[in-house]
């Protein structure tokens, strides 16, 4: 029997002090590790960093994905982590992403304004669903541009 799948959203505030040349690089490496990690249990996603904070879904196996939060809750670079939702999802929205990135560049707020007029970039400010919404089609976008 397969456990049933679920979805984690939250969002943290970025702990990271570095220049921005070394917060990109700090950054990488956390999707890097990341990808990794998920890839091993069973989870996707998708990462979104916007220098102040961090969004992000999780959606695999219930326990698989609750170990990956509560790693992250542990991480020092992030700082007030705060559940959006959590509960089961009928299928993956980000299927074949370990953790799919966006967000991060100055290009990609420009793209991505919508979410900085609904929210001024200020996650608290937005629902587990409207993240999740929005990452969604920010992956879609990545994926069709980069097609």
């Amino acid at each position: 029997m397969t456990e049933t799948l679920h979805r984690l959203v939250y969002y943290s505030r970025n702990c990271l002090t570095a220049a921005p040349e070394a917060m990109d690089r700090e950054v990488a490496q956390i999707l890097a590790t990341s990808q990794v990690n998920n890839d091993r249990v069973g989870v996707t996603g998708a990462l979104m960093f916007n220098k102040g904070c961090f969004a992000q879904v999780l959606e695999g196996p219930q326990g698989a994905v609750e170990t990956t939060f509560e790693r992250i809750q542990q991480d020092a670079r992030h700082g007030e982590v705060t559940l959006l939702s959590f509960g089961p999802a009928e299928a993956r929205g980000f299927p074949v992403w370990s953790m799919a990135y966006v967000g991060g560049s100055d290009a990609d707020e420009a793209r991505y304004g919508s979410i900085a007029g609904e929210s001024g970039f200020d996650f608290s400010r937005l629902s587990g669903e409207r993240i999740f919404e929005v990452l969604h089609a920010m992956v879609l976008d990545e994926e069709q541009a980069a097609a």
